[in-house]
């Protein structure tokens, strides 16, 4: 039996045996009842991940992928009226500024070096500056670099002028600590594939209370009217359009092991312990990091290709022995590769990871 693909990009993930089982649970119709009463429980557990969340936020679930459900807590949320001020350090960021245009949203883009931190003082005088902003659109954790932006700082900023978060939470919900009322956090996006550990082609936004019961007088599109899907899976339980239905078995089941294994919590401590391993590993190489270790999430870290070393022939070397790592993206292409610690990795699985690196990087056996 030959060894399974370790997937170390940054979703989807390598799947637990106990996921992957309820991915053939049965052959179900998504307007029956027993489907609806799934998405219901769904919604509920995604609200339930965090603490602070519970009782105040809601959640529904979309068929498309993390970015399908930014864009539609975008087009659902950010007004028509006032501006929404981007603050963009990386790819994803800057994906959010042009889904505020393509929904014609009124919105400035307040942007960043791929490489720096979020600076509140520019923030801070932008809010100052401009008395129409209402909500900042930002990336929680920016997976270009693998950057955890500082939310509870730009959160205080936000908050002393009374605007509001919609957060990209897709690569960070599960597993880094988010924030609803200590954030003035108006919506945050996530998917199923990544810290959830659940398949790709489901997605989910969670929004306050009050605002689900505020739908816009002209929707800004058909599929991500996300009012029209909280209206539908909290009546009845059903959506709008027709639901990744084996995707969602795989969801339920993924948040019910989250949960076993101890939460948000539990999945940052092990995401910790993977980073902090397979770093120790890389810099024994003489491979460093990007970023100062302090600036990472605990879900990717971004390394720097040795010289003279593509990132397509560590790839290569990689996956010969079933392991796939993720390259930069745009500027940092030709410069670096990515690991992320998310998916169902043992201990024996780390080793494995380990020895490859050591072997693809010419300090173990061939």
């Amino acid at each position: 039996m030959s060894e399974r693909t370790l997937l170390l990009n940054p979703g989807p993930v390598t799947l637990s045996e106990r996921v992957r089982r309820a991915l053939v649970r049965g052959d179900w119709c998504h307007r029956e009842p027993e489907f609806a009463a799934l998405v219901r429980d769904i919604d509920a557990r995604l609200a339930a991940v965090y603490e602070d969340l519970a009782g105040r936020y809601e959640a529904v679930v979309l068929t498309g992928s993390g970015t399908a459900a930014v864009e539609a807590m975008l087009a659902s949320f950010a007004p028509e009226d006032r501006i929404t001020l981007v603050v963009a350090n990386g790819v994803y960021g800057e994906r959010m500024a042009r889904m505020l245009e393509a929904h014609r949203r009124p919105n400035r883009v307040l942007g960043h070096g791929w490489l720096e931190a979020v600076d509140l003082q520019r923030v801070e005088q932008a809010l100052a500056d401009d008395p129409a902003i209402s909500h900042i659109a930002v990336v929680h954790h920016e997976t270009t670099t693998g950057r955890l932006n500082d939310l509870a700082a730009l959160a205080r900023v936000a908050q002393a002028r009374g605007v509001q978060l919609l957060l990209d939470g897709v690569s960070s919900f599960g597993a880094e600590q988010i924030a609803g009322h200590g954030w003035n956090l108006a919506a945050v996006a996530g998917t199923a594939n990544k810290c959830l550990h659940g398949v790709a082609g489901l997605s989910f936004v969670l929004a306050r209370r009050e605002l689900w019961q505020r739908p816009p007088a002209r929707p800004a599109s058909v599929y991500f009217d996300l009012h029209a899907y909280h209206r539908t899976q909290h009546g009845e339980g059903f959506s709008p359009f027709t639901q990744a239905v084996q995707v969602a078995f795989a969801l339920h089941e993924a948040l019910a092991e989250h949960a076993d294994a101890g939460g948000w919590l539990a999945r940052r401590a092990c995401y910790r312990e993977r980073a902090a391993r397979l770093s120790a590993t890389l810099a024994a190489l003489g491979v460093g990091t990007l970023l100062p270790p302090e600036a990472y999430s605990s879900i990717l870290w971004s390394y720097r290709l040795p010289p003279g070393m593509s990132y397509a022939g560590l790839h290569a070397a990689l996956k010969a022995r079933g392991i796939v790592i993720y390259a930069g993206q745009g500027q940092l292409a030709a410069d670096i590769f990515r690991i992320a610690h998310m998916g169902d990795l043992a201990a024996a699985d780390l080793g494995r990871i380990e020895a490859a690196l050591r072997a693809a990087l010419g300090r173990g056996p061939a």
